[in-house]
């Protein structure tokens, strides 16, 4: 009895080629796996395109509402941003898709599993420490670190291959950016990208946008309640996350909101150029913060900005299964009781303009904030504040100064 692979499945050349390849290498049965975090019509035909290239069964595991809920709402609630722009639409991705094709393992008892993420990106990282956290006994097989083995070093030589196997695929990827998607974003990497010089091709490149010159001339107000920092509603009408989402990609999209063209740093020690689609989760993040700040305290708030930017990382390097990520979630989540509420704002060419936030636990008061600030504060209290806070200063020049006097005797 042969040996079972579980194949990470995407439909795309990579995925397509690796069946057969599989095959002849290893002589295993390959079982395809697809993981649907809303792709689209990108799972359009793949049960006839796996069964056609050699696999003997697909499993299409759609788990949205868990990508959402899991894993998209926790990096949202921690505001995690890697490198203050990118938004995590594929480091957060990759553990729910190794969380199921590690159950599809189990139920087909494979020994194994493949996927085709190259040896100079971040997923390989991201797919392999997950398999290690949650199925440490399989094996993992990353045929573009097997270069005794993986002989096409090229999407042509990838063509060829497929082909030569009677596999016709219904697209070329001769003149394609290199993409990934999922119901948060998606990104481009590739062709003029490659070149940071070069300026973004935007008119042939955008899928879920319009740039912001297209957008229209009249903006858009959207209204969002949130609770315990989880969206709830979107302009009256209660939804579930994983649907507001796709009604703010539809906003955003139309606004030109959320196309971020990023340099960034790999975990592999290079530096890589790509354009990221994020219209709504770019809306969510920022209607979050909106409402956050009207409820956090200053101390709170300024711990949570640090271990969000270390969340960030922990998610961009693949570390989702650790006990640290689940320490800085568990902080947040405490952070998270009283961000109810509710925020509106415009969306205006590219702009997400603030139209009000309101919350029953905001702790901002009008009392205090304005300039006739009433019984709460009384202005002289300032004086020996600021003497106190600035004393350290103060002592600090005085001995600078005295030090001087005693060198110019």
């Amino acid at each position: 009895m042969k040996e079972k692979v579980v194949l990470a499945y995407s439909g795309g050349l990579d995925t397509t080629a690796l069946i057969p390849w599989l095959k002849e290498t290893f002589d295993y049965e390959v079982i395809a796996c697809c993981v649907d975090c809303g792709q689209g019509n990108e799972l359009d035909g793949l049960e006839e395109r796996a069964k056609l290239s050699g696999a003997s069964k697909l499993y299409i595991e759609n788990i949205v509402d868990e990508f959402c809920d899991e894993f998209i709402m926790p990096c949202v609630k921690a505001g995690a941003v890697y490198e203050h722009k990118y938004l995590l639409g594929t480091s957060m991705a990759r553990p729910a898709i190794v969380k199921a094709l590690v159950k599809v393992a189990r139920q087909e008892g494979a020994t194994t599993i493949c996927h085709g993420a190259t040896g100079q990106g971040n997923d390989q990282i991201r797919f392999e420490l997950g398999i290690k956290a949650l199925a440490p006994d399989l094996k993992i097989i990353a045929p573009w670190r097997m270069t005794d083995l993986w002989k096409m070093g090229s999407r042509d030589d990838e063509l060829a291959f497929v082909e030569a196997h009677g596999i016709h695929l219904p697209f070329d990827h001769s003149h394609s950016y290199s993409r990934d998607r999922n119901l948060w974003h998606i990104s481009h990497e590739g062709l003029e990208l490659e070149n940071p010089a070069n300026e973004p091709n935007y008119a042939h490149m955008l899928v879920l946008s319009v740039t912001p010159e297209m957008a229209p001339d009249e903006p858009e107000y959207v209204t969002m309640t949130f609770e315990k920092g989880i969206p709830t509603s979107l302009n009256g009408q209660k939804m579930k996350v994983s649907d507001i989402i796709k009604e703010l990609n539809v906003l955003g999209g139309k606004h030109g909101i959320g196309i971020t063209d990023i340099v960034e740093n790999r975990v592999v020690g290079m530096k890589s150029r790509g354009i990221y689609e994020t219209p709504g989760g770019t809306i969510l993040m920022a209607a979050h913060e909106q409402l956050e700040e009207l409820i956090l305290d200053r101390d709170t708030m300024e711990t949570k900005k640090k271990l969000g930017s270390q969340f960030a990382q922990i998610v961009y390097e693949g570390k989702w299964f650790t006990p640290l990520r689940e320490a800085i979630q568990a902080f947040v989540d405490v952070t998270q009781e009283y961000v109810t509420g509710e925020v509106k704002f415009r969306l205006y060419k590219g702009n997400i303009i603030k139209a009000g936030t309101t919350s029953p636990y905001s702790l901002y008061s009008e009392s205090l904030a304005s300039f006739t600030t009433g019984d709460m504060y009384d202005h002289n209290d300032a004086s020996g504040f600021i003497t106190l806070f600035g004393l350290p200063l103060k002592v600090r020049a005085m001995k600078m100064a005295e030090l001087k006097k005693q060198e110019t005797r």
